[in-house]
């Protein structure tokens, strides 16, 4: 049940497309072999970039990057999406916090409504008069400044922390300016996600599987030519 569920959704995300004859010959899609109450699947495209997903119980993980081959292991180093994120502020109804900030701090929230926390969201403050303040959302979602003395919150600015995109800038209304506080919503629920692991080695087996100890316990995953089982 976990590997179907996997795998349409790989497909839903058209990843599950068969190598080219001239992939590299460790490129293809491999599932998880033997492990109780746990799916898998691994896919090295032949562009050198993977697609990782796991699930257990309630707990579904997910991870993106690049791979290589060498010396007789897979390695796998995560990335985040490419696709800059897209934030929007949160609407009326969606809106359920009602206590202000600290008294002389201005705070943001960011995440999916009903969701979830977003972390590592670079936001800048920008006060009526030009003054910028920056700081980074936490696990919880929350970036937090001291408000200038005599400012008033004006504008916010959300980008990616570290990454090259352009802020998207928001004003903020004078209701949530009056609190200090507003909150800003992301448009895909993958950016909520951590990446569980961001390097990952994997021993190439003489069979051609692939197992990894990951401390819990020894994993080996199975490629599965296209077009056959489920």
């Amino acid at each position: 049940m976990k590997k179907t569920i996997w795998a349409c959704m790989l497909a839903w995300c058209g990843l599950a497309s068969a190598a080219s004859p001239e992939a590299p010959p460790l490129s293809g899609h491999y599932y998880l072999q033997d492990v109780r109450e746990v799916g898998a699947e691994l896919l090295l495209k032949p562009d050198g970039s993977f697609e990782w997903g796991m699930s257990y119980g309630a707990v579904d993980q997910y991870a993106q990057g690049s791979w290589k081959a060498q010396g007789g292991k897979v390695e796998l180093h995560s990335a985040a999406p490419e696709k800059a994120p897209v934030f929007r502020p949160f609407r009326d109804e969606e809106f359920r916090i009602r206590r202000p900030a600290e008294e002389g701090s201005w705070l943001a929230i960011v995440g999916m409504p009903g969701v979830g926390p977003m972390a590592g969201v670079e936001i800048s403050f920008q006060s009526r008069s030009g003054k910028v303040l920056t700081a980074v959302t936490d696990r919880n979602g929350d970036a937090m400044v001291s408000a200038p003395e005599g400012e008033a919150w004006s504008k916010a600015g959300l980008r990616r922390n570290g990454g090259k995109d352009q802020p998207q800038w928001f004003d903020v209304p004078e209701e949530r300016s009056a609190q200090r506080l507003a909150a800003f919503a992301v448009d895909d629920a993958a950016y909520l996600r951590q990446p569980p692991f961001q390097n990952l080695i994997l021993m190439v087996r003489k069979d051609g599987k692939l197992e990894v100890d990951d401390g819990a316990g020894r994993m080996v995953y199975a490629r599965q030519d296209a077009g056959k089982g489920e």
